[in-house]
């Protein structure tokens, strides 16, 4: 079974290729589809098919880059890339992802780069899987009240972007693809703790970005997916330079992935043009949970469950998206042909 292992040169290790496949597609329709990118997933994943920490890191930056430039010109033709509000945020991006870049340098130089790394991971994911968990609760509740005719409010989940908007320190911006208006402080701000989870997780940063730009800073969903592929799409960029200066990328990897992110990205994008519903949200904070558990088991060196179990849910997320499309686009075809048989009838 030699045939499935490819040695890695510069990082000196062999890994199954097939998993590094596997894991550039799932990002590809992932991170086309919520616009996370899909990073979330692939540091973890690396380290547990064997890269060490840094490298595994460097090159999910990389890799992130070069897809979400796929995923970014898709949503621009649909209109959804507020360019304005995007590199507004590059100024608090650069400086935060090479902060984060500064101490994973340090920890390796201390040898507690592995362990540190997945803790935080470990932190983070629980952070995120319970935003996800207490919006989607939140708003089946809501819905649930929206039945009664005489209830009025909105049906949404978190939202805190009224109270950041009241944030009057100049310059006021507007961003009219985003129709919001605000300090110009407070995507920079944003970007800076993001930029700085980029450089420090290899994360793209829109693990939180997108989340971030949806319930602080008021974008509509559909913009703030876009919007977070344009960013991580610049910032990766800068992030691949900043750690290949430091040697810690494995290119042979980054295009293995990038094979099955090209056809990836494209499923997932045009998903979303099909997805409804709060449901998708849950999935989501089940794929992050299961995420979660196989950095542990990694953590605990229970490395072969981990793999089978990170493998697995990605997997299954990829199906239930793909299924989404599919049935969606035939739905579209079905309504198609019986509007032009109707119209022909008539």
């Amino acid at each position: 079974m030699d045939w499935l292992y490819m040695h890695m040169p510069i990082a000196g290790v062999d890994i199954f290729w097939p998993g590094l496949l596997l894991i550039g597609y799932a990002v590809g329709v992932i991170g086309g589809f919520f616009g996370m990118g899909g990073a979330w997933m692939v540091t973890p994943g690396l380290n547990i098919l064997g890269f060490p920490m840094a490298f595994a890191i460097g090159t999910d930056i990389a890799h992130i880059a070069g897809k979400s430039m796929i995923s970014t010109m898709r949503h621009s033709k649909f209109g959804n890339v507020d360019y304005k509000l995007g590199f507004i945020m590059l100024i608090g991006t650069m400086a935060g992802i090479e902060l984060g870049a500064q101490i994973v340098m340090i920890l390796e130089r201390q040898g507690s780069i592995g362990s540190v790394v997945r803790w935080v991971y470990v932190g983070f994911l629980a952070l995120i899987a319970l935003m996800v968990f207490y919006d989607y609760f939140k708003a089946v509740r809501s819905k649930t009240k929206s039945d009664d005719p005489s209830h009025t409010g909105a049906t949404g989940g978190v939202n805190w972007a009224p109270a950041m908007h009241k944030i009057n320190i100049p310059p006021m911006m507007h961003f009219k693809v985003a129709g919001i208006h605000c300090s110009m402080w407070l995507p920079v701000m944003v970007s800076f703790i993001t930029g700085v989870l980029a450089g420090f997780l290899g994360i793209g940063g829109g693990l939180l970005r997108m989340p971030a730009l949806v319930y602080f800073i008021g974008a509509p969903t559909h913009v703030a997916v876009g919007t977070d592929l344009f960013e991580v799409m610049i910032s990766g960029l800068y992030g691949a330079f900043t750690y290949s200066l430091k040697g810690r990328i494995e290119l042979v990897a980054v295009f293995v992935m990038l094979c099955g992110a090209a056809v990836g990205a494209q499923i997932g994008t045009v998903a979303t043009k099909y997805a409804k519903g709060y449901g998708i949200r849950l999935m989501f904070g089940c794929a992050v949970l299961a995420c979660m558990v196989s950095i542990i088991l990694k953590q605990f060196n229970v490395t072969a469950l981990a793999t089978v179990i990170i493998l697995g849910a990605i997997t299954a997320i990829c199906v239930y998206i793909m299924s989404i499309m599919f049935r969606g686009a035939a739905n579209e075809l079905r309504e198609k042909r019986l509007n032009g048989s109707t119209g022909g009838a008539s």
